[in-house]
């Protein structure tokens, strides 16, 4: 017997498939708050990683961040810190313009004696 109209969930369902299928980066907030809300309405984390075609353990890093911070949306991307400030990177630029012969060794050392901390030189180098 052939099936023509679906149910709406599964229709969602196919269109959740879809999404993600076409990306793979991380899990928009829309989708976020969809599984919090399935996840409270007493679902399956397992039942809920199948519906939104996403891997169990995305769910239950999801549910552990919610329950523990009340908040469902994307936490900041843990990039490379920052050593010197857009300050001190300006000071190097001002430095470094008049003598441009300078080694990223001397510009290093005055940048530190000006900061008053210790910046090395691989960090002016970058």
């Amino acid at each position: 017997m052939l099936q023509f109209a679906s149910s709406d969930s599964s229709a969602e369902s196919e269109i959740a498939k879809a999404e993600s299928m076409s990306r793979r980066n991380h899990f928009h907030d829309e989708m976020r708050w969809r599984a919090v809300g399935m996840l409270q309405a007493g679902a399956r984390q397992s039942a809920v990683a199948r519906e939104l075609n996403e891997h169990r353990s995305v769910i239950h890093r999801l549910w552990n961040h919610y329950q523990r911070d009340q908040n469902a949306s994307r936490r900041c991307g843990s990039g490379r810190r920052r050593i010197i400030t857009t300050v001190d990177h300006r000071y190097l630029l001002q430095c470094a313009r008049p003598r441009r012969t300078r080694t990223a060794r001397q510009l290093a050392s005055q940048l530190s004696a000006a900061a008053g901390r210790p910046i090395s030189r691989q960090t002016v180098t970058r």
